[in-house]
Order: structure tokens, then C-alpha cells, then sequence
């Protein structure tokens, strides 16, 4: 038992060590951005009866309740198979996998002492969740997509699965219309159990939101904020800005599987398929985007830094 307590130990301060190494971008020269997004990974309510065994209240509560003892049990550190680009996204959906497994082992003593109970039915709640990142560097000639995300910041209803579907398909839809201003993508896929979707959903946000200095454009779950500080406000980037940098983050119940390759036939499918996912499939989205301050510029070496896994079309 000892000996088992040092080796998870050991695996834990590795883990520490490369979450530094790999999840935390360098900052110096990071731009400000704007954030919309919204969803819920709660499970539809339904009657409860007796004891839940080893099951808890909580347990589909993803980042909050269903991890308990912070999500993930320990990381291995295994190659990642079946999983749309690997890099950062990949790893974590492998560490959420590993999570759910280890917390079955933990609770499989409580299912095994729960005789005569009844389990709320699960019909209603999908086996998997399909997560995707979609990643583009856009010439920073693409203001007028800047312009739109904050539009669509203003008038969204993020805190409504149609609202949010919304947003999914006017952002593919201006990607879509330009094509020639298309340089760097990166597309990332995978799917996870659902008690392990939202707490992965939230590490990749977090990674990604990271990136950014701060903020300014934001619409969340319905609350709609514009900032300013003494740096910079929303607005037009720098005439010498060579970059916009967009991400799409989403998790679904639809079973998706996108390519990574970088070309533009590779992209508009990845878009279509983007902007054709209905709002009853939509379970979570963030565009994050980068510049969103006025005056402000990334560079290519700059995009490079903070999208590590962006490839050159």
C-alpha cells in the first residue's frame, strides 16, 4: 500500500511538472480577446428513490460534484489513439477517461452493497460526449469577423441552446465566406463518458482562455459585460496586425469525428459539420478570439507561441 501511495505520489508531481511545461502559454506579448459561449452538462432531472448506492447525488455534476477529489485520479502518460490532433486537447480527454475509470474502481464497493435499489433511469442521458476544437489564424485583414463576434456578443441569448446554436452557425457561416483569409488551422476531436465531459470541457477552456490578457468582449451563459482597462478597450486591432486567432470550443451528443489535416477542403467540411449541429445536440460552446483591443496586434510569432499545434496551410 506504501509503495503503491509513493508511485501515485510520483505520477502526481509529473503531472504538476508537465501541466507547467505545456499548459501555460507564455503571456509576455499576449493580446487581449472576447468570449461568447454558454451550456449545461446537468442530467435532466428524474424522481429518486431509496439510495443511489455508491452513485451520490452528485454524480453527473462533471467539474463540481461527479469528480470528486479533483476529476482526475492519476495520469498515465500513454499515447493518445483515436483522438482527432493529440497535443494538449487530446491528453486531457485521455487524463478525463482515466478519472472515470479510476473513480468506477472507488465506488465499485458501494454498487456491490446496494441490493433492492433503484438507479434513475438514464435514457435521456447520452453515453458519450463528442468534444471538438476547432482552431484558425485568420489575416488580420478578417476585421470584419472581429466586428461580427462582437455583435453577436451583443445580441445573443447565450443562456438558451437555441441562442447558443445561434452563434455556432453565424460564426461557421463568416468563416466560411472567407476562405482567402485562411492560414493556420488545427481541428482536435474526441469523445469522453458524460460523468467526465464537463470538467474536461472546463480544462480546455481554461488552457485556452489562458491565452488571452484579458477579456474585453464577453457574453456567457447570458451575462453580457464589455471591459476596459487602462490598456486597451474593444475595438479595432493595430494596422499593423498580422493575426486574428479564433477557436471554437463545443461538446455534443453527436458523434462526430473530424480530420486533421490542414487544407482548406478539410476546413469547410469541418465548418459545415460545425454549423449544421442542431440546438437539441448542443450541450456546451465558446468562440474565443484574439485580438479583440483596440490598438493591439498579434504577431505571427506571437501566434505561433500561444497555438503551438496550428498548422501552416
Amino acid at each position: 500500500m506504501i509503495k503503491r501511495t509513493r508511485i501515485f505520489s510520483f505520477l502526481g508531481v509529473l503531472a504538476i511538472i508537465l501541466s507547467f511545461l505545456f499548459l501555460n502559454p507564455n503571456l509576455a506579448n499576449a493580446a487581449s480577446g472576447g468570449r461568447i459561449g454558454g451550456g449545461s452538462f446537468q442530467a435532466p432531472s428524474s424522481p429518486r428513490r431509496q439510495n443511489y448506492g455508491g452513485y451520490g447525488n452528485n454524480n453527473f455534476r462533471g467539474y463540481g460534484g461527479g469528480y470528486r477529489g479533483g476529476g482526475i485520479g492519476f495520469p498515465f502518460l500513454l499515447p493518445i489513439f483515436g483522438f482527432g490532433g493529440g497535443g494538449i486537447f487530446g491528453f486531457l480527454i485521455l487524463m478525463s477517461i482515466v478519472g472515470v475509470i479510476v473513480n468506477s474502481f472507488k465506488n465499485s464497493s458501494g454498487f456491490s452493497n446496494s441490493t433492492n435499489t433503484s438507479i434513475v433511469s438514464q435514457s435521456a442521458i447520452p453515453s458519450k460526449v463528442s468534444l471538438i476544437q476547432f482552431q484558425i489564424g485568420l489575416l488580420a485583414s478578417a476585421k470584419e469577423i472581429q466586428i461580427k463576434l462582437r455583435e453577436l456578443a451583443s445580441s445573443s441569448n447565450t443562456s438558451t441552446s437555441s441562442g447558443l446554436q445561434r452563434v455556432l452557425q453565424d460564426t461557421t457561416l463568416s468563416l466560411l465566406r472567407k476562405p482567402e483569409l485562411w492560414v493556420y488551422s488545427n481541428i482536435e476531436s474526441g469523445s469522453v463518458p458524460f460523468a467526465s465531459a464537463e470538467s474536461t470541457f472546463n480544462r480546455i477552456s481554461i488552457t485556452e482562455r489562458s491565452k488571452l490578457k484579458a477579456e474585453l468582449t464577453s457574453n456567457y451563459s447570458g451575462q453580457i459585460s464589455t471591459s476596459t482597462n487602462n490598456e486597451s478597450k474593444p475595438g479595432d486591432s493595430d494596422s499593423t496586425n498580422e493575426y486574428i486567432a479564433i477557436t471554437i470550443l463545443l461538446a455534443t451528443k453527436k458523434d462526430l469525428k473530424l480530420k486533421n489535416s490542414a487544407n482548406n477542403e478539410i476546413i469547410t467540411e469541418a465548418l459545415r459539420l460545425l454549423g449544421s449541429i442542431s440546438s437539441n445536440d448542443l450541450i456546451a460552446l465558446e468562440v474565443i478570439w484574439q485580438p479583440d483591443g483596440e490598438g493591439e496586434t498579434l504577431k505571427e510569432e506571437e501566434l505561433i507561441i500561444q497555438y503551438p499545434n496550428l498548422k501552416h496551410l
